[in-house]
């Protein structure tokens, strides 16, 4: 019997915030008390989900719709995603399909599009989800940085710079996971263009678009081009607090005619896999047509924290942090000579504070950063900066 090797394309795999609750799970069996600053999940940090929502998926289950559902979803959740993005300005929806999370409509926007060796324009620093969908599909992905100085805003012309023959698509994360800034209308404008010249398809991961502080405001960009090819990704996770329902969905707009064979594919790919959550998406037309009450006292609490985080960080000489307007992650950047990532396990190790380093998502070369969630209470968030700064001053 000859030993079984991984395939290639599996060395391309990673993914930081998962790999760093690993090491971060061992500090904790010493008994130490830790700061989970690490994963963006309301759930463990006491953000209730709505109880109508809830009610909804029992009651599917009390019903017995416990078997296969359709692939793209039931007609009643597809009509609820519906009728969310014309209020929204959605103008030329060809399709909705309902998906494991905003993850799985991602990999298939992906998936039905590139072929080995195309590659896709990604925004630096990067959600790992991208990075590892392209390295399944043996394709590349090509960086262009968003600015820190001018609020984590991506540049046009960085993008226009990336592209060659072989890029099929470029992908915009808004409100930005891990950086939370929220593009503005102006800039949405200017990559709807840019797309249109480049003939390139459009993946909007909007995941936390109703998580806006009220410095930004959320634009959509397939409401903003309704001629453009876009896959616009959602779900109910963030704003709905029901992460491990893994309820998503992908709405594919723009002209009939440019994407009516690739809508196709996608739709293929849909039915191959049968369908996503019966019992979560039996839950969508309660989350979007319901009351949206639970919003305005988790955004004040996040609030509340992510200011608090700011105070803390304008205090440590050796770091600086944009302040988010957006979903609930800030990326501090460290102003010291270290590797970020060492920094970040001996800071787990020695204080229990559990953050992610910014190596984890592809910053800007020759500059160091860590993420953090901003989900904690302000208390926590003030507590943690303090093992943060005491860490720095031991070990600079």
């Amino acid at each position: 019997m000859k030993k079984i090797f991984p395939s290639k394309r599996t060395e391309g795999v990673r993914y930081a915030i998962r790999d760093i609750a690993v090491l971060a799970a061992n500090v904790a069996k010493s008994g130490k008390k830790m700061y989970w600053l690490n994963i963006g999940d309301p759930s463990p940090y006491g953000h209730r989900t709505p109880d109508w929502i809830v009610s909804a998926a029992t009651a599917s289950m009390i019903e017995q719709r416990n078997g296969y559902g359709p692939s793209f979803g039931f007609d009643e959740g597809v009509d609820a995603i519906r009728r969310r993005c014309e209020e929204q300005g959605f103008r030329s929806i060809q399709e909705i399909i309902c998906t494991t999370g905003a993850s799985e409509a991602i990999e298939i926007a992906l998936t039905a599009l590139l072929n080995p060796g195309d590659n896709v324009l990604l925004p630096y620093p990067v959600y790992p989800l991208y990075t590892a969908v392209l390295a399944k599909l043996d394709c590349e992905a090509r960086p262009y940085y968003l600015h820190e100085e001018n609020g984590w805003l991506p540049d046009v012309g960085d993008m226009e710079t990336a592209i060659d023959e072989r890029t099929r698509a470029m992908l915009i994360c808004t409100p930005n996971n891990p950086t939370g800034a929220v593009y503005p209308k102006e800039l949405l404008e200017e990559v709807a263009e840019f797309a249109r010249r480049a003939g390139l398809l459009v993946i909007a991961d909007e995941i936390y678009d109703k998580l806006i502080f009220e410095e930004a405001e959320h634009h959509s960009i397939a409401a903003l081009a309704p001629d453009l090819p876009v896959v616009t990704c959602n779900g109910l996770s963030k704003n709905y607090l029901v992460p491990g329902w893994r309820c998503g969905w992908g709405v594919w707009s723009g002209e009939k005619d440019l994407v009516s064979d690739y809508v196709e594919a996608a739709g293929r790919l849909a039915r191959a896999r049968l369908c996503s959550n019966v019992t979560a998406m039996a839950a969508i037309p309660a989350a979007l047509d319901g009351p949206q009450t639970h919003l305005p006292e988790f955004l004040a609490n996040v609030k509340r924290s992510r200011d608090a985080a700011v105070r803390c960080a304008e205090q440590i000489d050796e770091i600086s942090m944009v302040t988010p307007t957006g979903s609930f992650y800030a990326f501090p950047r460290l102003h010291l000579d270290v590797d970020d990532g060492e920094w970040v396990k001996g800071l787990i190790a020695e204080t229990g504070v559990v953050v992610v380093p910014g190596s984890g998502f592809g910053q800007k070369p020759g500059t160091r950063h860590f993420r953090i969630v901003i989900l904690p209470d302000e208390a926590i968030i003030e507590e943690a900066f303090g093992k943060i700064a005491e860490y720095i001053k031991k070990t600079k």
